[in-house]
């Protein structure tokens, strides 16, 4: 049923308070005790809580305070609906890796799938085995949405500011690199820039635009290239560059990660391509929750020690 807030707003908590003690301990004294209250101000409360209900509530008698049939039945919905607040007010328990059962939506773009999901999920199996993960696609325009609704837990990705409930961690800085197969397009590292408009280019594009930072900076120049494809998925755009006679402009981590696996040259951009960051970003909700620390600390860990094989792989 909804909740009417403004006739919920009139109710002191207090009143349920004391209504729980005086029901526990049956004398306004004792009551008093319980809560921190004197006795005056305990008296005082019993008569607001009369106000309130509309009903004595707790009656006189040689033996102490005797509960109203109305009291008695108010006495189990109100110490379930106290016991829920102190759940919900109490500091959240510590978070234990090896025996906790807990599942998490992290949304994510392809390229940094294939870098840190494989080592996180081998990681999580032998420290924190109760852990689960959902991959969702990032959608950067989406994402903030995203974390407000709940859908996603933790982004990670290129990410425009958000608002002040968005808790956002630099997770590293990265930079653009051209990568291409030698044998097809005729051309060897470094790649100039007039082989750079003249061979037709892969994009990569997560929104419906075939339009990146390149052409910008062509733009500058005065000049265009030929987009021969635009694919929202970076995992895709090496195997395209192995079979075809075209080039792309990526992420410098997943270039070199596909050039040394894949038999591909990487190159500097012959254009001025500005470096950007990739970052985690979550609804501030999480911000000091153990599990999500948890998991945003392990993610950072795994980030800054990634294998020297992908890290520090020169530029052919």
């Amino acid at each position: 049923m909804p909740i009417d807030h403004a006739n919920l707003a009139k109710l002191d908590l207090n009143l349920l308070v004391a209504f729980d003690a005086l029901m526990s301990e049956g004398a306004v004294t004792r009551a008093a005790a319980k809560v921190g209250l004197g006795q005056s101000a305990m008296s005082h409360t019993l008569g607001r809580l009369r106000t309130t209900f509309d009903d004595e509530l707790f009656v006189r008698t040689p033996t102490g305070m005797r509960p109203t049939p109305k009291a008695a039945a108010l006495a189990e919905p109100v110490r379930a609906a106290l016991a829920q607040m102190e759940a919900i007010m109490a500091p959240p328990a510590a978070f234990d890796p090896l025996t906790a059962r807990r599942s998490f939506t992290i949304g994510l773009p392809d390229s940094t799938e294939m870098l840190l999901v494989p080592r996180l999920v081998a990681h999580l199996s032998a420290v924190a085995p109760g852990v689960d993960l959902l991959i969702r696609s990032i959608d950067r325009i989406r994402i903030l949405d995203d974390l407000d609704s709940g859908r996603v837990d933790l982004g990670i990705g290129l990410f425009e500011d958000g608002a002040a409930h968005h808790k956002r961690r630099l997770l590293h800085r990265d930079n653009y690199v051209c990568i291409f197969n030698p044998a097809l397009v005729g051309v060897e590292p470094p790649i100039s820039l007039e082989d750079y408009v003249r061979l037709p280019h892969v994009l990569t594009s997560l929104v419906e635009s075939a339009h990146g930072v390149v052409d910008d900076a062509l733009g500058k120049l005065g000049l265009t290239r030929r987009i021969a494809l635009t694919s929202p998925r970076f995992s895709a755009v090496p195997f395209v560059v192995r079979e075809a006679p075209v080039i792309a402009t990526m992420h410098s981590r997943v270039a070199r990660f596909f050039a040394g696996s894949m038999g591909l040259a990487i190159s500097p951009a012959p254009v001025e391509l500005p470096d950007f960051a990739i970052s985690m970003m979550w609804h501030a909700s999480y911000d000091n929750d153990p599990a999500h620390r948890w998991l945003r600390e392990t993610i950072r860990r795994l980030r800054a020690n990634e294998p020297q094989a992908v890290a520090e792989l020169k530029l052919g």
